[in-house]
């Protein structure tokens, strides 16, 4: 959804007009309709099933975004389109000041709307159907219908994000739809926590952080730096790492 929203975006820039508001909208959507289509499918599956099929899903869009060259620029990468100004008045610079202040704004944007949905009736529902589908099912919940709307909702997410990177860098290339692409964003949500917003925020810092400074110190080992991490985050739960500093540390404190 990432990927075939910032190839959206970009397309759209390239062949129709260069707003960036209007762009945004254009890869948010495709990414919702693309989770929308593939999902009323997918979904009907769970655990490893699902998982492998979402890879497959994932191939067959960079398959046939790498066969049509013509508006993908096949290996070559999608380029030669510049972004308007923003609401008519505020031009990208080379600095990358103005795509900074763009992509935080629309971060804050749809964290909130994020936030009110998990919130919601809608999001408790699939909470629930996360916790105990059998349950939420007997007390006559539409779990499938449920889970095809957050997945949505989580395809229009994505959706933004790949428009960003488009706007924000001039550039969308195959890698935008690449597995490793995919392994980074899990990564980064357990590093920060899964199941909760804040969690992608923080995570997201986290590897970036990780990434320049054990890259700076080995390029050819950094990831040795971060699977390391990995492993600790995975063998010792954040719960028991606060739960051994309060009984080793609260007295003293």
């Amino acid at each position: 959804m990432f990927g075939v929203g910032a190839y959206a975006a970009g397309v759209f820039a390239l062949r129709v007009m260069p707003d960036p508001l209007v762009g945004l909208a254009v890869g948010v959507l495709a990414g919702a309709v693309l989770a929308a289509a593939t999902g009323a499918f997918l979904l009907r599956y769970q655990g490893f099933t699902f998982l492998m099929l979402t890879v497959a899903v994932a191939q067959m869009v960079l398959s046939l975004a790498h066969k049509a060259r013509d508006w993908t620029g096949g290996d070559d990468g999608l380029s030669g389109y510049v972004m308007g100004p923003l609401l008519g008045q505020f031009q990208f610079d080379l600095e990358g000041r103005l795509a900074a202040f763009y992509a935080l704004a629309v971060l804050v944007v749809c964290f909130y709307a994020a936030r009110r949905l998990v919130d919601s009736p809608f999001g408790m529902a699939v909470r629930g159907i996360h916790e105990n589908r059998a349950r939420m099912a007997a007390l006559g919940t539409p779990v499938y219908r449920r889970l095809w709307g957050m997945y949505a909702a989580a395809g229009a997410l994505a959706g933004a994000a790949g428009a960003l990177s488009a706007q924000t860098t001039a550039v969308v290339g195959l890698d935008s739809l690449s597995f490793s692409l995919s392994a980074e964003a899990l990564v980064m949500l357990i590093l920060g926590g899964a199941g909760r917003l804040s969690g992608a925020l923080v995570g997201a810092a986290v590897f970036l952080v990780l990434h320049h400074t054990a890259a700076s110190i080995n390029p050819y080992h950094w990831l040795f730096v971060v699977g390391g991490l990995l492993m600790l985050v995975v063998l010792v739960s954040p719960a028991k790492a606060v739960a051994w500093l309060r009984n080793r540390w609260g007295g003293r404190a």
